[in-house]
């Protein structure tokens, strides 16, 4: 069976052809960084002109990739929240004439669920329960997968989520949008405990986050320090508290929830300080910690695919009213 994926709850483009359950024929992403960095970040009303640009073209080289054609394709899984709504708005309206012209059913997919399925597509062998940690530009939250299409949010954040931080830092610092890259690359050359950052809410006793503040602190540190050559001890320190909150939050969950997994997806999940400081920790608390590919821990089709098919198995189905959820939430 194959079935197409179109995701475009942001800035990403995507389409990806998927056969049967995990054999990804193809998986096409257009970026729209280079539109939107003048800005210094999404403008909303110019991703959604975009996408409705480019969407026809990315779906098409996808089907070329995959050696598909639009006839075979027997169901279609398109993201239809949470996001940007006129972002939502042109992915799941081009998938809504789709199914119609060639009647075949079509599933709306939450974004939030589509990040875990990059995990199911890459790793059959380490099925739930496991505790996950969706990390990325728009989310930061701590989910108990108790098993797939049930689960339990257990926190997230209040404020910024940890991609938001990181770039809002990264403008303090001078770098280029989007900087989560820019920092970790950056952070490299730094001394991580060149500056005494908080932690925000590491003690609260909840999996609730907070790095609004962490953000703040940065900036009065700046103000304070201007001079130039400390910004990768800046960068590194603020990359270390932030990373220091997500590990032991996760691995407490993990311990609380009694799982010996820990999955960790989204965007930020290709953070190489973060892979290795949770990699590390696991090991001595014996939790096995697993990351997608990092093709698959930003915005994808590929997971979207992925996420519809398997709802599609457990005899879901959309129908055409279905509307863009901006703000939708992940239902157990």
């Amino acid at each position: 069976m194959y079935t197409l994926g179109i995701e475009s709850s942001c800035d990403e483009t995507a389409a990806a052809v998927l056969r049967g359950e995990r054999e990804l024929l193809s998986n096409v992403v257009y970026s729209q960084i280079k539109l939107h960095r003048p800005y210094g970040g999404v403008v909303p009303e110019v991703a959604s002109r975009d996408h409705l640009q480019k969407l026809p073209g990315v779906i098409e080289q996808s089907l070329q990739q995959a050696q598909v054609s639009l006839r075979q394709i027997e169901l279609i899984g398109v993201t239809y929240g949470p996001g940007l709504m006129g972002c939502l708005l042109v992915g799941l309206s081009y998938a809504k004439a789709l199914a119609y012209g060639l009647k075949k059913p079509f599933i709306g997919v939450n974004h939030l669920e589509g990040h875990l399925f990059a995990h199911y597509l890459e790793h059959p062998e380490a099925p739930p329960p496991f505790i996950a940690l969706l990390v990325s530009g728009g989310h930061t939250a701590l989910i108990y997968v108790k098993t797939y299409g049930d689960y339990e949010l257990l926190g997230q954040t209040r404020d910024d989520a940890a991609g938001e931080a990181f770039d809002k830092v990264g403008k303090l610092l001078g770098l280029p949008y989007p900087a989560g890259a820019e920092i970790d690359k950056l952070a490299r050359e730094g001394n991580a405990q060149a500056v005494a950052f908080p932690r925000p809410m590491l003690a609260s006793g909840n999996y609730q986050f907070s790095f609004s503040g962490l953000k703040t602190a940065l900036a009065l540190y700046l103000r304070a320090h201007p001079k130039q050559e400390l910004r990768a001890d800046v960068a590194a320190s603020f990359q270390e508290a932030l990373i220091d909150v997500l590990v032991k939050k996760t691995l407490r969950a993990a311990q609380d929830k009694g799982v010996r997994q820990v999955v960790v997806v989204g965007g930020v999940a290709a953070n190489s300080r973060l892979r290795r400081r949770l990699l590390q920790a696991g090991q001595q608390l014996e939790v096995a910690v697993s990351f997608p590919s990092p093709a698959l821990c930003g915005d994808n089709a590929a997971m979207i695919a992925a996420a519809a098919y398997f709802n599609y198995r457990q005899g879901r189905r959309s129908e055409l009213s279905q509307t863009p959820e901006p703000a939708l939430e992940l239902a157990g």
